[in-house]
């Protein structure tokens, strides 16, 4: 129980919640449902260069999940303020965290979790992103308020689609901060366990 992280693999993809498991707005550049695109997509990135995205669950329920790749993989980068994506960064198409999950603050937890893993490719030094100004969490597009919310910072402004950006550098002080406030929620929702050994959320993370 409590905190699991793993990558997105052909083996749990299918846990993405509807319409994201069939959207292929950014993998193929329209909004049509293609969940055989999409797998298409995951088992091309995954055999060229590797993971390209991030589920997080909580107590075995998917609570967050974020899919990444390099811009040469993307077919949509929604407005031209993504065109400019530096060659020393990773293009976050997807970062959600599920409606019961959203008072958790989890968005750094999953932010963090992708900067971890990108932070092992040669060359990769930051990740960007389109955001949506006018967006929701429903959005094909990363709201740019969440972003910002979990360090981002504009590098491109647009009044709809602005670029952010956030340095790999300045995510390595969140951990101890983001484990202490995790930690101190799931005490909170599971009261009835505050008598048993302390959790701590390392001990379900996979790397």
């Amino acid at each position: 129980m409590g905190r699991r992280l793993v990558s997105l693999t052909g083996d749990n993809v299918a846990d993405l919640p509807a319409p994201c498991r069939s959207c292929v707005f950014w993998e193929a550049g329209h909004r049509r449902p293609d969940a055989a695109g999409k797998d298409d997509w995951l088992s091309a990135v995954l055999l060229d260069w590797g993971s390209c995205g991030r589920l997080l669950y909580v107590d075995g329920q998917l609570a967050a999940f974020a899919v990444y790749a390099p811009p040469q993989y993307v077919a949509l980068r929604a407005s031209a303020s993504a065109e400019a994506t530096g060659d020393d960064a990773v293009l976050l198409m997807t970062a959600r965290v599920l409606p019961q999950f959203a008072a958790a603050g989890l968005g750094r937890v999953l932010i963090q979790s992708v900067a971890k893993d990108v932070m092992r490719r040669k060359g990769v030094r930051a990740i960007e992103a389109v955001g949506d100004a006018q967006g929701h969490e429903h959005a094909c597009v990363v709201p740019a308020r969440f972003l910002t919310a979990v360090g981002f910072k504009t590098v491109h402004p647009h009044p709809r689609y602005p670029r952010l950006r956030l340095d790999l550098r300045s995510v390595v002080t969140w951990r101890e901060e983001m484990e202490v406030a995790l930690e101190r929620w799931l005490g909170a929702i599971r009261p009835e366990k505050a008598t048993g050994p302390a959790l701590n959320p390392r001990d379900n993370e996979t790397a």
